[in-house]
């Protein structure tokens, strides 16, 4: 590990620490105060003189919300936090030092919540005055016309200050690695009882199990297999294409056990200081929180169950155990996922592009380089080709068979995750385009005649299937042309 890592991984446990300590402190002004500081602190540390670009966006981002009218806050917003992230990934280009990438984390997660609460504001805003407009006619028919509810928090988002904005954007709860979370989250956390029921020690320990697991695993595996050793010459000139070719799999796995370590040790500031905290019954979604009225369970808060799904970013085991790379998706980074979801795939003005932009706006959020844009936006190229082959071979197959096809794209998903992980991490399109020249695109030619194959397959099977749809119809024409013929003699 990296010092810069050593460190990183330093003020995760250090923040794990201070949770029992926050969740303390009665006073919610204070211990609102104490939070923004303790993020501040981090972000000095591991950042140092950068810190001045989150200062910077930050302040920006602000003043966007609260100045420019709600109809197009959301637009706004969005627009200067993720235009920041042009002058603050290539400020090199005007003579300033690079940023690191810890910090590059810190605005990235920045960038989400700014701009988060802002389309949270505007949706509210559209709430409340569809509302009013309902109000304001008095000859709508209240059987055929569903009224609009008001929430207090809807309300609440109106009244915003740039106070409210600094303490959510700089909490310590998610300051370095996440997760994603709404304003909701974050003010539920000071004005409701839930963190003092939830188990949060056992949760944590639970969690730290998990993380020094996937440490290990990520140590063991990165001192046999290193990234940089896919850098050297002697890797080219010394190896075998079969060699290079299964390289990709270490590789990813190292990369997979490096992110679930982090995250699970993001997670663990979360469930150590009650972040998060919701009971079952308020059937609670990744990223978004509670989906079903819950204010009501503050006043039997201690005879409930609860869980910490809001912070849960990355669901391990569910990645690992699936089937095909669509499923893969869908449970890692689900959290980021949300928000690309709801503020990008569903306000996207044209729906059949929709998909394409929500993933370029994924690999631009993570960075410019080359490798970021390989590997995100290759993920709506290969899953059509899986769901192609799916619905040809593994859809209705049953028994063994389902089982062998299962393990086969299980096997599909994997290299293809690690084919295009790859490119992410080698990053620059020199180092991308030498390590795929060398396998000689196998990934992307595989693929090509993949999908030629499946499209005359699925033709085939059309025409088949039409075959046997018009054989009873002619049959039964047949039968009725004899039987005209018998009843004319």
């Amino acid at each position: 590990m990296s010092l810069d890592d050593v460190i990183y991984v330093l003020c995760l446990l250090a923040c794990i620490g201070a949770g029992s300590y926050v969740k303390k402190i009665r006073d919610e002004t204070q211990r609102k105060c104490i939070c923004s500081m303790l993020g501040i602190v981090v972000v000095v540390i591991v950042s140092g003189f950068h810190s001045i670009h989150c200062v910077i966006s930050l302040g920006l981002g602000a003043a966007s919300v609260l100045l420019v009218h709600p109809s197009k806050c959301h637009l706004v917003t969005f627009g200067i936090m993720f235009g920041y992230l042009v002058f603050f990934r290539l400020v090199h280009l005007f003579g300033l030092p690079s940023v690191p990438g810890h910090t590059n984390m810190i605005q990235m997660l920045l960038t989400l919540k700014v701009s988060g609460i802002a389309f949270e504001k505007t949706a509210a805003w559209k709430r409340i005055r569809a509302r009013e407009n309902q109000d304001k006619n008095a000859e709508r028919d209240v059987n055929t016309e569903e009224s609009i509810e008001i929430t207090e928090y809807d309300v609440e988002l109106q009244l915003l200050t740039v106070t409210e904005i600094i303490h959510y954007s700089v909490n310590y709860v998610g300051i370095l690695t996440g997760p994603y979370f709404r304003y909701r989250t974050y003010r539920d956390y000071f004005e409701m009882p839930f963190k003092d029921h939830a188990p949060c020690v056992q949760a944590t320990i639970e969690q730290l199990k998990w993380a020094a697991f996937y440490c290990s695993l990520y140590l063991a595996t990165n001192y046999f297999w290193p990234l940089d050793y896919a850098l050297s010459d002697e890797f080219y000139n010394d190896r075998s294409v079969l060699y290079r070719l299964l390289y990709v799999w270490p590789t990813f796995f190292i990369f997979r056990a490096r992110i679930y370590t982090g995250l699970t040790l993001s997670e663990c500031v979360c469930t150590m200081s009650g972040f998060g905290a919701y009971p079952d019954e308020a059937d609670v979604a990744n990223g978004e929180g509670p989906r079903k009225r819950y204010q009501h369970m503050e006043w039997d808060a201690e005879k409930r169950t609860y869980n910490f799904t809001t912070i849960v970013n990355t669901r391990v085991w569910d990645v690992e155990r699936c089937w095909t790379f669509r499923e893969g998706m869908k449970h890692w980074n689900v959290c980021v996922q949300y928000w690309l979801a709801v503020n990008v795939y569903k306000l996207f003005p044209i729906r059949k592009y929709r998909t394409g932009a929500t993933f370029l706006c994924s690999a631009y959020w993570h960075g410019f380089r080359p490798g970021h844009y390989f590997c995100i936006m290759g993920a709506p190229l290969y899953v059509p080709l899986e769901d192609m082959w799916h619905k040809l071979v593994r859809k209705d197959a049953v028994g063994m068979q389902r089982n062998v096809l299962d393990v086969i794209f299980w096997i599909s998903k994997w290299f293809a995750f690690s084919y295009l992980g790859t490119a992410f991490l080698l990053s620059s399109f020199d180092n991308i385009w030498r390590f795929y020249s060398s396998v000689y695109h196998f990934g992307y030619i595989a693929w090509v005649l993949m999908v030629a194959l499946g499209v005359l397959l699925t033709k085939q099977k059309k025409a088949a299937e039409r075959r046997e749809k018009r054989a009873p119809d002619s049959i039964a024409s047949t039968g009725d042309a004899s039987a005209t013929k018998l009843k004319a003699q």
